[in-house]
């Protein structure tokens, strides 16, 4: 078994990767304190495609070093936007189409491995705080919310790895 080399692999370059399509999913982070969990999300977005990532609250924003060190360049592949308040950016995805979900453990939260993707849909999906979660305040203005089902004695995991296996999960259902 060999390696692939970075060559191989074919990849877009940034400028073909800004007009391939992208998926119908923006990624809203409420009050993310980390910038190495907001580069993860970068990686993400751009590993998968989405549409777009909104910054919320204190959460940091490009350009940085430190979202750079882990993002690798995909912060300037990803469009993005920022917003200070959550609530009111979660309103204009509203407003605008999207069908909002808290990846949150509330109430009536569909289990991750339960919950179908209406491909006539497009989606906005809001991961919160490391500590906190997503906020009451923004939880209250979604349609619902997505769980990742879990067995050990925490019963949570980083926020960046939440992204990766929920949009993993997500990006299957677009690529069956």
């Amino acid at each position: 078994m060999r390696k692939i080399t970075n060559a191989e692999l074919g990849r877009l370059t940034p400028e073909e990767f800004a007009h391939t399509p992208k998926y119908p999913l923006v990624v809203v982070l409420d009050n993310i304190r980390s910038v190495n969990n907001i580069g993860s999300f970068f990686r993400t977005a751009d590993a998968f495609a989405l549409e777009r990532i909104v910054l919320c609250g204190i959460c940091a924003t490009p350009p940085s070093k430190e979202i750079h060190k882990t993002a690798l360049g995909a912060e300037l592949t990803v469009p993005w936007s920022y917003e200070p308040n959550t609530p009111q950016a979660i309103d204009r995805l509203r407003e605008a189409g999207y069908r909002i979900l808290a990846v949150e453990q509330v109430e009536g939260a569909i289990p991750l491995n339960h919950f179908q993707l209406n491909p006539t849909e497009r989606y906005a999906l809001v991961f919160g705080n490391e500590v906190n979660g997503v906020s009451q305040e923004a939880v209250d203005r979604c349609d619902g919310a997505i769980e990742i089902p879990q067995q050990g004695t925490k019963h949570s995991l980083n926020v960046a790895v939440s992204g990766g296996v929920v949009l993993w999960e997500l990006f299957k259902q677009w690529n069956p």
